[in-house]
């Protein structure tokens, strides 16, 4: 992914991110019990944390000295993008739906989201100079 859709599509989720907490805290308080509520807003804090991961992996790829460093932090965005969709996506469904077959799909997200850090981490340690 190029990094200004990036940038764009992790703003995009971090606004869905507020809007689902603003839900969460107005829309479902008389409908879900306190622990739903708690689940639900899990899945509304790893989105919006993952969201700005992804912004600054969009805004670190246009700074990196490298090709192999722009790589990884795209790959790290991808992991943060699929963990979103499997971590925050599957709580979001479990609290709104109680289909507990939901519930397993999240450790998934979260191995994602593990494995875009590490890709994070191994894109910021090779974004130097070839000539240093």
């Amino acid at each position: 992914m190029k990094s200004n859709q990036l940038v764009a599509f992790g703003g995009v989720l971090a606004g869905i991110g507020v809007a689902l907490g603003a839900f969460a805290a107005h829309g479902l308080k008389k409908v879900l019990s306190s622990y739903l509520i708690e689940v639900f807003n899990t899945g509304v804090q790893y989105q919006f944390v993952h969201a700005l991961a992804i912004l600054l992996c969009g805004v670190l790829i246009r700074s990196s000295l490298t090709e192999k460093s722009q790589k990884y932090f795209a790959l790290a965005a991808i992991c943060f993008i699929i963990g979103i969709f499997c971590f925050s996506g599957s709580l979001y469904a479990l609290a709104l739906t109680g289909i507990k077959w939901f519930g397993p799909i999240t450790p998934f997200g979260g191995v994602t989201f593990m494995l875009g850090w590490g890709l994070f981490v191994f894109a910021a340690l090779h974004n130097k100079e070839v000539n240093q």
